[in-house]
């Protein structure tokens, strides 16, 4: 298969406000242009687009190409499952919307520390098993956000899964909190393929300072700032497939140009990377990916990674961005609570990829915005 997949997390909607109204006829068109290209890979789950993620891939895909045309991915997602019983009707649920009668890969989804004593206790391990044993799931794995000592831990006790699906890119690489570097070399210790997730920090890495896409453009001006991103991702010899959540056409024909015929980073492309990396960190803000996991467990329903963009806004573009700010957090405030009504409950804090300290951040985006 060709390296880039296609996360259908962040697709077109007909409402911005409302993330479960995909753009099916927009879907459509991405999807015909991604496999006319020769690309097949296809990454979804439960809650992205509150369901309709998994809908908008059966309506895009599987309704219009043959099965074997393409390879669909889906997430045991335990953080959506209370109880053990609860699994069977789960996974059921997914191949229907779906519209298949298998799925390629299944991982058990965003394993950390709490969730995989989760998994453990409800036998999740064991379910996916039987799964692939009825012939429903072709290969099992897990996605990981946690450090590289744990991940050795589940690799160790659970040889059974076949591949690993782990954050990374050139901010992440060696980040002490996110540690890809160190979960990637786990992965490849245990022989197990990669798949890379957030290869542009939910678009952070677009978003960078002047002068490192400065940088980039000097080097190869006709490439774009997203495609240094996905190709650093795609370069480590183990990466078997980078997913990228692209979210209209325009970003799936830039993916397309360079992931084609895809040419791993340079030495020197390397050395760039580097520099720009320097440059990014000395300006960075809240390193929020915008996976939104936090925001359908928040009792306040507090819309945190919009909230979250808007103080980094204001923090790279000073008073250039305070009006657009003001505009933004109004429409905010009559939808969603305030950064103020935030009741440290911590919720959003065990489910975060990132581990941000998401309270103290809402703490200072209430300083800052309201």
């Amino acid at each position: 298969m060709k390296k880039l997949g296609f996360g259908l997390m962040r697709l077109p909607l007909l409402d911005k406000n409302d993330p479960s109204s995909v753009d099916i006829e927009a879907v459509k068109r991405m999807a015909d242009s991604f496999m006319k290209n020769g690309f097949t890979y296809f990454d979804t789950a439960y809650p992205y687009h509150r369901g309709n993620s998994e809908v908008a891939f059966r309506e895009a895909v599987a309704k219009r190409y043959p099965r074997g045309a393409y390879t669909i991915t889906d997430k045991l997602s335990l953080f959506m499952v209370r109880e053990e019983e609860e699994l069977p009707d789960f996974f059921e649920g997914q191949l229907e919307r779906l519209g298949v009668e298998y799925m390629d890969y299944y991982w058990l989804h965003g394993l950390n520390e709490r969730t995989y004593r989760q998994a453990e206790e409800m036998h999740a391990f064991e379910f996916v098993r039987q799964k692939k044993a009825e012939g429903k799931i072709r290969h099992i794995g897990l996605s990981f956000h946690d450090r590289a000592a744990f991940l050795d831990e589940i690799l160790t006790a659970h040889p059974e899964m076949e591949y690993v699906q782990i954050q990374l890119n050139y901010l992440d690489w060696d980040d002490p909190t996110i540690e890809s570097r160190l979960c990637y070399e786990v992965a490849v210790k245990h022989r197990k393929p990669v798949i890379v997730m957030e290869p542009i920090k939910g678009g952070s890495l677009i978003q960078i300072p002047e002068e490192a896409k400065r940088l980039y453009k000097a080097a190869r001006p006709e490439l774009s700032v997203a495609s240094w991103a996905v190709r650093f991702a795609a370069s480590p010899s183990h990466v078997m497939m980078v997913l990228s959540g692209m979210g209209d056409e325009a970003q799936m024909e830039d993916n397309i140009s360079y992931m084609k015929e895809f040419q791993p980073l340079s030495d020197e492309e390397k050395s760039i990377v580097a520099q720009a990396v320097e440059i990014i960190r000395k300006s960075a803000g809240i390193p929020c990916t915008a996976c939104r996991y936090c925001t359908d467990t928040c009792p306040k329903g507090i819309a945190i990674p919009d909230y979250f963009a808007l103080c980094n806004n204001l923090k790279r573009f000073g008073t250039a961005a305070a009006l657009v700010t003001r505009v933004y957090l109004g429409n905010l405030a009559q939808a969603h609570g305030k950064p103020s009504d935030c009741v440290k409950c911590g919720k959003c804090e065990a489910l975060c990829p990132q581990h941000l300290p998401i309270r103290e951040y809402l703490q200072e985006a209430a300083e800052i915005l309201e």
